[in-house]
């Protein structure tokens, strides 16, 4: 199975980064891939709260969604949109961090809302607080495809091991990881934890990430890391997209994922440990 990383610059603007989310997915699709994934935020890149709320939509009127799924009918492919920001019900007016799984009917198969939020302070001069604008999901996704079990997640969850064992002991094949990971800690610790989600799981680890730095009409703009990545179940980086923006496509092998559990069967491993 060939797969395609779409590898995106977006801006805050989601009618200006669609046509290049569309021509991303089908250089993609130019080069073999079935399933092709897009980044976190793919629609549009914000940190000013005012302008989501005067850009964003609900998922039935989102403009990306609704071309996106046509893209994968066109193409007859499955597409992971790795997340979009999407106006919600919340009392406190929070928006949704949505990943959202599109079959080659262009039909959307699973969803998942992102459970972590990242409300961290990198440095003095860097801090987020994602939980302001963004309300949490409660549940964990694990989608059902012909060629293999997907258990989704995004960005700040690769932080939380849990979720990852548990997808892989529910029958998940691959972990898709869409981010926009900050420069300071993608650096850092973007590549070592997607090594060890895919090494502890015995999955493939599949990241499309958003890079360098995204135009803000109103606020301060974001830069962010880049370096989309496919781990094999072993912990083998098979790809490592760099910095700039584009499709990037690799073959997986299912098989893989039975071998490297055969070899270390940590995820059926009883624990002895009862704590302190």
């Amino acid at each position: 199975m060939k797969v395609g990383l779409i590898q995106l610059t977006a801006s805050d603007d989601p009618e200006a980064n669609l046509p290049q989310t569309r021509a991303l997915i089908a250089d993609a699709v130019a080069k073999g891939a079935g399933f092709v994934l897009t980044p976190e935020v793919t629609n549009c890149v914000s940190t000013d709260r005012n302008h989501q709320r005067a850009t964003l939509r609900p998922e039935a009127a989102d403009k990306t969604l609704a071309a996106l799924r046509a893209e994968a009918r066109t193409h007859g492919i499955w597409l992971l949109i790795g997340s979009l920001a999407l106006r919600t019900a919340d009392p406190q007016g929070r928006f949704a961090n949505r990943s959202v799984l599109v079959s080659p009917k262009g039909e959307i198969t699973a969803r998942y809302d992102k459970i972590h939020m990242f409300d961290v302070a990198v440095s003095e001069t860097e801090t987020y607080h994602e939980s302001a604008g963004y309300r949490p999901g409660s549940r964990a996704a694990l989608a059902q495809t012909p060629f293999a079990a997907i258990g989704m997640t995004i960005c700040y969850d690769i932080r939380f091991p849990a979720l990852y064992r548990s997808l892989a002991q529910a029958g998940a094949q691959v972990l898709t990881v869409p981010s926009a990971f900050s420069p300071i800690t993608g650096a850092a610790h973007w590549e070592t934890l997607l090594r060890a989600r895919a090494i502890e799981t015995g999955c493939y680890v599949l990241a499309p990430a958003q890079t360098g730095t995204h135009t803000a009409s109103t606020g301060k703009s974001r830069k962010t890391h880049g370096h989309s990545m496919v781990v094999a179940p072993w912990g083998e980086v098979l790809l490592d997209a760099g910095t700039g923006p584009g499709a990037f496509t690799c073959d997986l092998d299912l098989d893989a994922v039975v071998q490297a559990r055969a070899r270390i069967p940590s995820l059926t491993a009883e624990s002895v440990w009862e704590g302190p």
